[in-house]
């Protein structure tokens, strides 16, 4: 009888996995925060505290990527939830200053596209993004998102749909 026990992970694992996929979760947060990289940057921040205070349980080295962007995904969605609350009470001249000062010059040329992915539903700008920007595979976009296959390649196709709409005019 074999008692293998596995070692959780420690600060210098962590601290390797997040470097390999930071580029690619931050790409993904900046698309589906249309642009804001202040935002965007909030929310990798909270995810990556959130992964690390439970990192020490974590024992699957090969599933890191999906787990932590799970999480990320989780804190995009909070956030959203959050500033949807709050939208009722944010006054114009307090959006215009927001908004100004949270998006370069670079944003401006995707404006258009950030404004046709805003406009899709969470799953959809979640599926979207990650199949097209970071060539997820639907199994693993579903593992991520905590739903079926069926429920992503739905989305896709609807938010394929969305986007084809909103860019044509």
């Amino acid at each position: 009888m074999c008692l293998c026990v596995k070692a959780s992970m420690n600060r210098e694992q962590f601290t390797f996995l997040v470097r390999k996929e930071l580029p690619g979760l931050r790409r993904f947060l900046l698309a589906a925060c249309s642009g804001n990289g202040q935002e965007a940057d909030d929310i990798a921040q909270e995810a990556l505290l959130k992964a690390y205070t439970a990192s020490t349980g974590f024992e699957d080295e090969g599933g890191f990527s999906r787990w932590l962007y799970r999480i990320a995904c989780n804190c995009l969605a909070d956030h959203q939830r959050k500033d949807s609350v709050r939208a009722g009470t944010l006054s114009i001249e307090k959006a215009y200053s927001i908004s100004s000062a949270s998006h370069s010059d670079e944003t401006f040329d995707y404006q258009e596209l950030y404004r046709a992915i805003d406009g899709l539903t969470t799953g959809e700008r979640t599926a979207v993004l990650l199949f097209y920007m970071e060539d997820r595979p639907v199994k693993e976009i579903a593992t991520i998102m905590n739903t079926s296959e069926g429920t992503v390649k739905a989305s896709l196709s609807r938010g394929r749909s969305h986007l084809r709409e909103k860019l044509k005019g």
